[in-house]
């Protein structure tokens, strides 16, 4: 008996293969599309030695997992998609540079390059010890519910300020040059509540403190429901033997009923429940916090409400709390 020939049986399964997956959506739903090219890439030398590059997000028929940044050509860093800025360092004083940006998809798609931007590094700084002093007077609004304007009084320095970082609950989002006193930033949720500072930086890499804190709350998007942060959160620290208490007070949120408890979080971690022992107060309400920590160790608060349903509510505006020397 003659057995069929092996190449015609393996050809009529491979078609039969890929007929199936043809099928089936499988190679037909291959993502072959690149992602748009990333625009609006700005860079900015922050010290002798660092450059800051931002740039608008791009869009992909499936999604955005990542941007890609390249110095003279060459893969300088990676972020992830939810970041559209990045610190590029270990550069040389007084040297022109050249950035720019690709985004990429989860198929590894990448973006044509953006639009190039040169940048020049500034001269060292010799013997500068000193940091720049606090921006001063830092206000805003919200421009509507994805977008907010800021401004701020300028710093000085001895040598002289390079730039202005932008600052969210401690983490930085945006920076200017030191010449530039405003900032317009984008990509906000609405309805939330963000928490801004502003620090100064000279050619030498020394930060200034923070301005003084701004809170501002995006617009609700239509039909959404209204915020159940709490509002007017303040602190207080005293010290007391070893020990550092730290009195928070904080207007309460309208919930339709009683809030039952919250949760206090320091540096972005839950710490404890506050839980009321007996009728829970009505209007402003305050907590008393003991921390051992050593002097100059420096939080982050915020806390957010436990609602009549059981679900856990929007978080207030963060305050920094910096235990006295």
């Amino acid at each position: 008996m003659q057995r069929p020939h092996v190449r015609t049986a393996l050809a009529c399964y491979a078609a039969l293969l890929l007929a199936t997956l043809t099928a089936c959506g499988g190679s037909a739903d291959a993502d072959t599309q690149k992602p748009t090219t990333p625009t609006g890439v700005t860079a900015q030398a922050s010290s002798a030695t660092s450059v800051h590059v931002m740039w608008e997000q791009a869009s992909d028929d499936k999604a955005v997992t990542g941007y890609e940044v390249y110095r003279e050509g060459e893969k300088a860093a990676s972020v992830p998609a939810t970041k559209r800025m990045t610190d590029i360092d270990g550069l040389t004083a007084s040297t022109a540079y050249t950035f720019t940006v690709r985004a990429r998809d989860a198929a590894g798609n990448l973006s044509p390059r953006s639009a190039a931007v040169s940048v020049t590094t500034p001269e060292p700084a010799p013997d500068d010890d000193e940091p720049p002093t606090a921006p001063v007077k830092l206000r805003g609004k919200a421009d509507d519910g994805h977008t907010v304007s800021l401004s701020w009084g300028g710093s000085t320095d001895d040598v002289g300020v390079t730039s202005y970082d932008v600052y969210q609950e401690d983490s930085r989002i945006h920076s200017v040059p030191g010449t530039q006193t405003t900032a317009h930033l984008t990509g906000l949720r609405p309805g939330t509540v963000y928490t801004f500072t502003v620090r100064a930086r000279d050619a030498a890499d020394h930060s200034s403190p923070d301005s003084n804190a701004l809170d501002l709350t995006t617009p609700s998007a239509p039909g959404a429901p209204a915020s159940t942060a709490p509002t007017g959160l303040r602190t207080e620290v005293t010290a007391k033997g070893k020990e550092f208490v730290v009195d928070l007070s904080w207007d309460q949120p309208e919930t339709g009923g009683t809030v039952p408890a919250y949760q206090l979080f320091l540096n972005g971690k839950m710490t404890t429940t506050i839980v009321w022992g007996g009728t829970p107060p009505a209007g402003r309400a305050g907590y008393e916090l003991t921390l051992s920590d050593p002097p100059g160790t420096r939080y982050s608060v915020k806390l957010r409400p436990k609602l009549p349903d059981g679900k856990w509510g929007d978080f207030s505006a963060q305050r920094t709390v910096v235990l006295p020397e």
